[in-house]
């Protein structure tokens, strides 16, 4: 009989978490978009004031920028740390060239996140609310996978020093990232001055 192998069941529990978080987030900016396509003229339930608002971006044509609403994305595309999560669970192996895969798409939604703050921010002078939940669960979902495939020898066993030593430090390097994000916030957009 096979040894039992170790089961990953945090990073498996935070990828269904992340996935169920970000997808829940994609449905409400999937729902909003609707009423604005029913009345343009709509309130929308995440419209909190001039600077806090989820209508403007979902009006926008960075909203769209792939032809469709962006919000379709995420309900696709969140579906896939929810399943890689749960086959963990399960007692999965994923090979290799999975991993890159999965990998790459959690890199794209990552730069396609860094891409939305910075058109949010700079160009439509708002903080979504659902869009900064969506960002909220990419960001430490690139670093934990990042590092998991680092610490695993994905990319070989040069960096797995480095993935091993890192993996502990992702809330850190999370909430590092968050404070950057706040940082620029207020600096462009002086979000204390609308609280």
């Amino acid at each position: 009989m096979d040894a039992p192998t170790r089961r990953p069941w945090i990073l498996a529990a935070f990828f269904i978490l992340a996935g169920l978080i970000g997808w829940w987030a994609a449905f409400q900016l999937t729902v909003e978009k609707i009423h604005l396509l029913e009345n343009p003229a709509a309130e929308l339930g995440c419209d909190f004031s001039i600077l806090v608002q989820c209508g403007a971006n979902l009006s926008s044509w960075q909203g769209s920028v792939f032809g469709f609403p962006n919000p379709l994305l995420g309900l696709g595309g969140f579906a896939a740390p929810i399943a890689v999560g749960v086959a963990l669970l399960a007692g999965a192996r994923f090979d290799r060239w999975f991993w890159i895969a999965f990998h790459v798409g959690v890199t794209g939604a990552l730069a396609f996140v860094i891409w939305l703050i910075s058109q949010s921010i700079f160009a439509l002078f708002t903080l979504c609310p659902w869009c900064m939940v969506v960002w909220s669960v990419t960001i430490p979902l690139w670093w934990s996978l990042t590092f998991r495939n680092l610490a695993e020898g994905v990319y070989g066993s040069a960096p797995r020093r480095f993935g091993t030593a890192m993996r502990s430090w992702v809330v850190p390097i999370t909430i590092a990232s968050y404070a950057i994000v706040a940082i620029i916030a207020q600096v462009r957009l002086d979000v204390i001055a609308y609280l």
